[in-house]
């Protein structure tokens, strides 16, 4: 995946979790994901599997398609 479409899906993801007023830390907890790791997917510099993105778009109450939507 290009860099500059992780970037995206990080940003929105980021966006998505601070309408929930959720920390990134107590996000990552709700996941199970570390908080580093978190830190690199919402900047854009991880590659993330669809298991990932699946347990992200779940843990926000929104359809897997809302984290493509930028």
């Amino acid at each position: 995946m290009e860099n500059n479409t992780l970037k995206k899906i990080g940003k929105r993801i980021q966006e998505l979790r601070e309408l929930q007023n959720l920390s990134q830390q107590d996000f990552a907890a709700k996941i199970n994901y570390d908080k580093s790791n978190m830190s690199r997917l919402e900047a854009g510099k991880t590659n993330m599997t669809v298991t990932t993105l699946e347990k992200i778009s779940k843990a926000l109450n929104v359809e897997l398609v809302e984290l493509f939507k930028f």
